[in-house]
């Protein structure tokens, strides 16, 4: 706040008053009141640390019988009344609040910043929800509060505002692009994620929302994430789109060593594909609201991970310093290959994570998890820096999420568009698998049958024979076709790109199988 000086007057779990510290000149007419101090990031700052500083306690409120017991199904038919919104018919972003219950228990406390700095507490009250059927249950408390919130912006037309960014449980929150549904989710921060201690989910305590002039296209939101491990202050800058953005900068501050801290955290379903024989009685033949890790090295190496849902826990690294990026993403946008009109999987966003300044050295993690239905999220990536966190020494970081259905900046060259696997037997007795890769785009859609496009397959703690490339006719696809024979039980790491003439024309395509 350098260089005036600002007295601290008052701090609750909602608020922050401040007021400009000024002395009056004698023999002279007193002023008019000065300005309320501007509210910003350095606020937020100063509440995070604050608590940092002190022992974690829960800054919920316990719920009532009512809400907790309830159905999921009675807790969905409870529903924000659009007329209620905040800032409705003055902006052309409007806010609705979503109800505490069921799994959704914790309070959130949520602050508007209106001009010149003024902070109005958003009380919660049951008339701004129709409880579908039922009444509103009798024993709900005046200062309930609410779960989450939603943010709603005119994507497709004027005339009807659309969900644009969601936050609701613990640091989750979902944004959309034009033409997208809702299916990746990104996170606050993931704290020991596939431990043997278990993990920790922070959430997000208190939200302030900026209030934005009438024709203003992006929302700045402020919020404060709390654990046992970690407080945090963060501010997203929202900017709707075709590919809609978010701009986050977040401050930690350590209460405690953390054993796996893990930046930008994003969680995705993925039940099957076409890769491997459909695992469940379901009619449809691909159920995902993503099927690949994408990332770009600080190298500028584009690398592609096709997901599985595996039989057991999977978790792997990818080691890099200075890296450009990485996301989990929907690639295969046809819907024939999914034949679900309600839930249009192809519809879902895929999430670009690109670090503002220096991310210096670290992996980016890819969690796996057995899953047998659609409703689970199963699928965790996220950052985890080199350098641990230090109580008491803040550490900063930033990075711009973007919800797009095609960058075609992302992976410029070649794609691998599909992965497909079968179990074949040599000599011997021992197993060996068959995989079949299609890549397409780039150069790749300009080049004839005959020109000699030559594949780099290579596996560790395997054995690569029998590789082919072909362009298929009917599609002008080129398809890489080899075997691959374990050395042992461990798991093989398998690599594949096309280069014509010695120049790589495509991303790098990676697999782990494991026998």
């Amino acid at each position: 706040m350098h260089p005036r000086r600002w007295l601290l007057l008052t701090v609750t779990t909602g608020a922050v008053l401040l007021q400009h510290s000024s002395a009056l000149s004698p023999r002279t007419t007193p002023p008019a009141p000065p300005p309320v101090a501007h509210f910003g990031f350095e606020n937020v700052q100063r509440i995070a640390q604050a608590r940092a500083n002190e022992p974690y306690r829960d800054h919920s409120s316990k719920l009532p019988d009512s809400l907790s017991k309830i159905s999921y199904e009675d807790y969905r038919n409870i529903q924000f009344r659009g007329d209620q919104a905040l800032w409705r018919h003055q902006s052309l972003f409007e806010v609705q609040f979503f109800h505490r219950g069921f799994a959704y228990d914790k309070r959130v406390n949520v602050t508007e910043v209106g001009e010149n700095g003024v902070l109005r507490t958003i009380a919660y009250s049951p008339s701004q929800f129709e409880f579908g059927k039922a009444p509103p249950p009798r024993d709900l408390p005046a200062d309930l509060g609410f779960a989450g919130l939603r943010v709603h912006y005119p994507l497709l037309s004027p005339d009807y505002k659309d969900e644009l960014i969601a936050f609701l449980g613990a640091s989750y929150f979902r944004v959309l692009g034009r033409d997208q549904n809702y299916g990746a989710s990104a996170r606050g921060l993931a704290i020991n994620v596939a431990t043997t201690g278990g993990e920790e989910f922070p959430y997000f305590t208190d939200f302030w929302l900026v209030r934005p002039a009438p024709q203003q296209r992006t929302l700045t939101i402020y919020a404060v994430l709390d654990s046992p491990s970690v407080t945090g202050a963060y501010r997203f800058e929202v900017r709707p789109g075709q590919t809609s953005e978010v701009e986050v900068s977040a401050t930690l501050y350590a209460r405690q060593g953390i054993e796996k801290l893990g930046l930008a955290p994003l969680t995705s379903m993925f039940l099957y594909d076409e890769g491997r024989p459909r695992p469940f009685d379901d009619f449809r033949p691909e159920v995902h609201d993503s099927d690949g890790l994408l990332l770009q090295t600080g190298g500028g190496e584009w690398l592609w991970r096709p997901l599985l849902n595996p039989r057991t826990l999977r978790v792997t690294s990818f080691s890099d310093e200075h890296p450009r990026g990485f996301g989990l993403s929907q690639r295969d946008r046809d819907f024939s290959h999914y034949q679900d009109e309600d839930a249009h999987y192809q519809r879902r966003p895929s999430y670009w994570i690109a670090p503002l300044g220096d991310w210096a050295k670290g992996t980016v993690e890819l969690v796996e998890i057995p899953n047998d239905e659609d409703i689970h999220d199963n699928i965790v990536s996220y950052w985890i820096p080199a350098m641990h966190l230090q109580p008491h020494k803040p550490f900063s970081f930033s990075y711009l999420l973007s919800a797009y259905s095609s960058l075609p900046q992302l992976s410029p060259g070649g794609r691998a568009i599909a992965t497909r696997t079968y179990v074949t037997h040599v000599r011997g007795g021992e197993t060996s698998r068959r995989v079949l890769v299609d890549f397409s785009g780039g150069e790749l859609d300009t080049l004839g049958a005959t020109q000699p496009l030559r594949p780099e397959v290579s596996a560790h703690n395997g054995d690569i024979d029998n590789v082919s490339i072909q362009r298929l006719v009917e599609n002008g696809i080129w398809r890489v076709t080899f075997r691959v024979l374990p050395k042992n039980s461990q798991a093989m790491d398998l690599r594949c790109y096309l280069t014509l003439y010695g120049e790589a024309l495509t991303e790098t395509w990676t697999y782990l199988w494991t026998p």
